[in-house]
C-alpha cells in the first residue's frame, strides 16, 4: 500500500546516467540506497515496468515513484547522553561523539544516535528518511565526532537535505594528517568511487567517480603529522579521507585508508590513536525558518587534543606565527 504517487516525465535522455542517481537530484532528501530498494520492490517504474537501478533515463519515459507507508518503527528510545550545541522546535545541533553510529543498520540495531534522538525528541523527529533514520539529513563515520543537524519535522528535513544538494551548506573540519603537509593550502579536485574490490572503502576513480572537491589549510605543524582544516565543497563517503590519502596524508588513527603510515608515525613519536582523528568543527546554513544563516562550532574532543599534545614538539609553529 502507497501513502502517495508521483509521476515524473523524463525531458531528455542521458546517456551514461542511471535511473537511481537520476532520482537521487530529483529527491534529495531520500539516499540512493532506499531509492535502489525501492527500484528493485517495484515502487519505482518506468511506463509501469519494473527496471533495474541502472536503467538509462530515456526521453519522453514516465517514471510512477509510490512511495509505500511507513513500517511500523525498529528504532526505540535509548537513553543516551547528548551534547546537544541548540535546539528549537525545528531542528537540532548537536555534537556527535566519535564511537557512535548514526542510525541503525545491520550489525548496529541499538545504542545509535537515532535511538538516543528518538528517546530526546520524544518521537518529534521527520519521517523521510524512512523508520531507521527519522530525522537525518546527513552523516558523520562511526569514528568521527563533531557539528550534526537533525530535522525535527519534513518541512524542515527537505529543506535542509535540498541546502545540502545545493551545495549551501558549509562544513568545516579539523583533522591530523600523518606525514609533514608540504604545501600550506590547496584544493583537491578528485572523483571518488567504491572501491572495485573492497566494497566497503572508496577510492580515486576518475572514470568512475563522482565529482568530489576538498579545500585545505596547514594549521600547525606537528611531530610527523599536520594538523590540517578542511572544507567539504561536495559530500562524498568517505570523502576528506580518501582526499588526504590520495595526497600521501592520510588521517592519523585511520587504518583502513593508512595503516602503513600510522605505523610509521607510530615508530617515530610513540603514540598510536584511537581512532581517525576527524572532526566535524563547524556547520552552518541557512535556517529553513528564519532565513538567516547559522553557525554552529562543536569543539575538538579530549582525544584529539591528547593527539595534538603527543605530536606536538619543541620549535613546532603555527603557519601564521611569523
Amino acid at each position: 500500500m502507497s501513502a502517495r504517487t508521483e509521476l515524473l516525465t523524463i525531458e531528455r535522455t542521458l546517456p551514461g546516467a542511471r535511473l537511481d542517481t537520476y532520482l537521487r537530484d530529483k529527491f534529495p532528501a531520500v539516499s540512493r540506497g532506499a531509492i535502489q530498494r525501492l527500484i528493485e520492490q517495484g515502487h519505482i517504474r518506468v511506463n509501469d515496468c519494473v527496471v533495474k537501478p541502472t536503467h538509462t533515463p530515456r526521453a519522453g519515459e514516465q517514471v510512477r515513484v509510490s512511495w509505500p507507508e511507513a513500517s511500523p518503527p525498529e528504532a526505540h528510545p535509548e537513553d543516551i547522553p547528548l551534547d546537544i550545541l541548540y535546539e528549537e522546535d525545528a531542528l537540532i545541533v548537536l555534537n556527535k561523539p566519535a564511537g557512535l553510529v548514526v542510525h541503525p543498520a545491520a550489525g548496529n540495531e541499538r545504542h545509535t544516535l537515532v535511538n538516543a534522538l528518538l528517546h530526546h525528541c520524544g518521537g518529534q523527529l521527520s519521517g523521510i528518511g524512512g523508520v531507521a533514520r527519522p530525522g537525518i539529513v546527513h552523516r558523520l563515520d562511526k569514528e568521527t565526532s563533531g557539528c550534526m543537524v537533525v530535522a525535527k519535522n519534513d518541512e524542515t528535513h527537505v529543506a535542509l537535505s535540498t541546502q545540502f544538494a545545493g551545495r549551501k551548506i558549509n562544513k568545516i573540519y579539523h583533522a591530523i594528517v600523518c606525514g609533514e603537509m608540504q604545501r600550506e593550502q590547496g584544493e583537491i579536485r578528485a572523483a571518488i568511487a567504491r572501491h572495485s574490490s573492497h566494497r566497503k572503502r572508496m577510492a580515486v576513480d576518475d572514470d568512475l567517480g563522482r565529482e568530489a572537491r576538498t579545500s585545505y589549510r596547514v594549521l600547525e605543524r606537528l611531530t610527523g603529522a599536520t594538523l590540517a582544516e578542511a572544507i567539504l565543497h561536495t559530500g562524498r563517503t568517505h570523502q576528506i579521507r580518501v582526499h588526504f590519502q590520495f595526497l600521501g596524508y592520510p588521517l592519523v588513527g585511520d587504518r583502513v585508508y593508512g595503516n602503513r603510515q600510522n605505523l610509521r608515525l607510530a615508530e617515530l613519536t610513540g603514540y598510536r590513536a584511537p581512532r581517525q582523528m576527524l572532526h566535524a568543527f563547524q556547520l552552518a546554513f541557512i535556517h529553513p525558518r528564519m532565513g538567516r544563516r547559522r553557525s554552529f562550532e562543536a569543539p575538538l574532543p579530549a582525544d584529539f587534543l591528547d593527539a595534538l599534545a603527543a605530536l606536538r614538539g619543541v620549535g613546532n609553529r603555527r603557519p601564521n606565527d611569523e
